[in-house]
């Protein structure tokens, strides 16, 4: 005998059902040149109280760092799960093997293949909306085929991409460094410099996701604080009264050092000014790099809010990720690029729905490329067996302590990070080793002073660079 429901329950049994398997939504939050220089990482003299907030209900890793210090290279790893080449056009290069060959899929791709719905806004791969060519607009140069469903980037009176990218207020773009000033405080509101403009794309197009029926991979990614420093007025303010801290061990380290001269940062018109050498101009340097991780901070609180009206964020992870650090001034760099502690050591949040696990601060040693299996993880999703990251969902947990290090990388030199020391080994053989432990804080090579240690964390690297694992 046949048994005929009413349609109304047959839908609320087949709701049941879906809402006990539902996979949860990821909102990935990248910022660039972000150190961890934050209200939620122990710093009392910066104005962040979006990210502070987001902290107290996130999992904040203290020792998180990245692959390499540079934009491209670092965001290769983040979107893989792999290794990759220590240069800003790594997912260029990985877009050209993908037209020949089958690699390990990307972050977003394997969301895509999953069922999710894939956008991204903003800076989030090293070219803003995931176009290279001339002005970084040109649709036959992608830099994450087969990735995104949407992947954008509003640049509004800087015209293009690669304008927005360095930028000022109102539409200066940057053609030459040397004409564009390295910082600047401009009267308006957010939309006065291009950070302002992806906020609000990435406000719509969240408000487009949530009421879609797939679950979502947003990723939306913010510019500031790269160079050139520039920032609403407002923000600056924040700042006008504010004791910086001195600088510690601001001077150029001895022997061979992945040190430079930070480059980057002279190229810009300084007005004749060394941060290095002039105390004042260092300040004021110090000032509107606050000033702009405050606008970023602003940016984050906007966007989560959103989040927050829409519902979604009952069932969102949201991951919060420096891309790597910055240099103001320690070892007399000002800039990224080296393999110094301040170069690699970048801000991780982690937050999941109804706070579980629960929020608290994690000290272990953690690595960028291990955030897309634990993302996999927490949506229930399998992780890949072709990427080389491990999950973090135990350590999340609070399961007992793990030992785990940290491999980085530039062209010249490899580094490894273990709780205590910082080894890094040069090409021409020479050895770098720091202690945090130490009252100097990781400031003075101590590889001849503590040879068991240096040799110990050199036979960890080799192992580490030569295993399967390194070169999938």
């Amino acid at each position: 005998m046949k048994i005929f429901l009413p349609a109304t329950f047959v839908l609320f049994f087949i709701n049941v059902l879906l809402a006990g398997s539902e996979h949860k939504n990821v909102l990935l939050i990248c910022i660039d040149d972000l150190r961890p220089e934050l209200g939620c990482y122990g710093v009392d003299y910066i104005h962040t109280p979006n990210i502070d907030g987001l902290a107290a209900k996130s999992q904040v890793f203290k020792k998180h760092y990245v692959q390499a210090p540079t934009c491209g290279a670092s965001r290769y790893t983040l979107l893989t799960g792999n290794y990759g080449p220590a240069r800003n056009n790594a997912l260029m290069l990985r877009a050209k093997k993908l037209k020949n060959n089958k690699l390990s899929p990307s972050m977003p791709a394997w969301y895509k293949e999953h069922g999710y719905t894939t956008c991204s806004i903003g800076k989030v791969s090293h070219y803003p909306g995931g176009l290279s060519g001339a002005e970084w607009d040109d649709p036959s140069e992608v830099e994450m085929p087969k990735s995104w469903d949407k992947s954008e980037m509003p640049s509004g009176a800087w015209k293009h991409p690669r304008g927005a990218m360095h930028a000022l207020a109102n539409g200066e773009i940057r053609e030459k460094s040397g004409n564009m000033d390295v910082f600047q405080s401009t009267e308006g509101d957010d939309s006065t410099y291009p950070d302002g403009l992806i906020t609000s794309h990435a406000q719509q197009q969240l408000k487009t996701l949530t009421k879609g029926d797939s679950p979502f991979f947003l990723a939306v990614g913010f510019i500031r604080p790269h160079l050139p420093l520039g920032a609403p007025a407002k923000y600056l303010e924040l700042y006008k009264d504010t004791k910086f801290p001195p600088i510690p061990h601001p001077n150029k380290p001895d022997g061979n050092t992945t040190w430079h001269e930070s480059s980057e940062f002279m190229k810009y018109n300084n007005w004749g000014k060394d941060p290095r050498k002039d105390q004042e101009f260092a300040t004021e340097v110090r000032r509107h790099y606050a000033a702009c991780v405050s606008y970023a901070d602003a940016q984050v609180g906007k966007l989560l809010t959103t989040l927050k009206e829409t519902g979604a964020d009952k069932n969102t992870i949201i991951v919060l990720w420096g891309d790597h650090g910055w240099h103001l001034g320690e070892h007399a760099i000002w800039g990224k690029h080296s393999l110094f502690e301040e170069s690699l050591h970048a801000p991780l949040l982690i937050s999941t729905p109804a706070n579980k696990p629960a929020s608290r601060s994690i000290d272990t040693v953690v690595e960028t490329i291990d955030i897309f299996p634990t993302l996999c993880e927490l949506t229930n999703l399998p992780i890949p067996s072709s990427i080389n990251g491990q999950s973090m969902v135990q350590l999340m947990n609070n399961a007992d302590k793990i030992d785990h290090l940290a491999v980085s990388y530039n062209a010249r030199a490899a580094t490894i990070r273990s709780a205590t020391h910082r080894l890094i080994a040069h090409k021409n053989g020479a050895l770098e080793l720091y202690d945090f432990s130490a009252k100097d804080r990781g400031s003075i090579n101590c590889a001849k002073q503590q040879p068991e240690t240096a040799q110990l964390l050199i036979d960890k690297l080799k192992h580490h660079f030569s295993s399967s694992s390194f070169n999938k």
